[in-house]
């Protein structure tokens, strides 16, 4: 199903605010690793929002997303404290890592390695 306008800009709402929580709770950088708000997909009803995580060179990323979930409290008060004048209600969060950048660089890798063969075979062609 496509989202809505409004689910679209709550989304957009909510994903700018919690990039600012997480720059002001110091999760945006993690260890020499980096973590960003990915993208926020809204329910229909604006109640949930689903809330990927895209983080780069975090040794346990698993681990990461267990310790932000530990402060969902946390953070869903200064969701509270940011929105409070645009929602009524504040969305129910669930987090999940967002793996494009993985994908993106398998993908790359895989390019390289096909240029590579492919260079091979026209050097042991000629």
């Amino acid at each position: 199903m496509q989202e809505t306008k409004r689910q679209k800009q709550i989304g957009q709402l909510v994903q700018q605010e919690l990039s600012g929580i997480f720059q002001r709770l110091g999760f945006n950088v993690v260890d020499g690793g980096m973590i960003s708000v990915a993208a926020v997909k809204m329910t229909p009803d604006l109640l949930e929002a689903k809330v990927y995580l895209s983080m780069f060179q975090i040794k346990a990323p698993s681990e990461m997303l267990e310790r932000i979930k530990e402060r969902m409290g946390e953070i869903k008060k200064l969701l509270g404290i940011g929105l409070g004048k645009q929602l009524r209600r504040i969305p129910e969060l669930s987090f999940f890592l967002d793996d494009t950048l993985d994908y993106v660089f398998k993908m790359e890798e895989l390019f390289k390695k096909i240029k590579e063969d492919d260079a091979n075979i026209k050097d042991g062609k000629k």
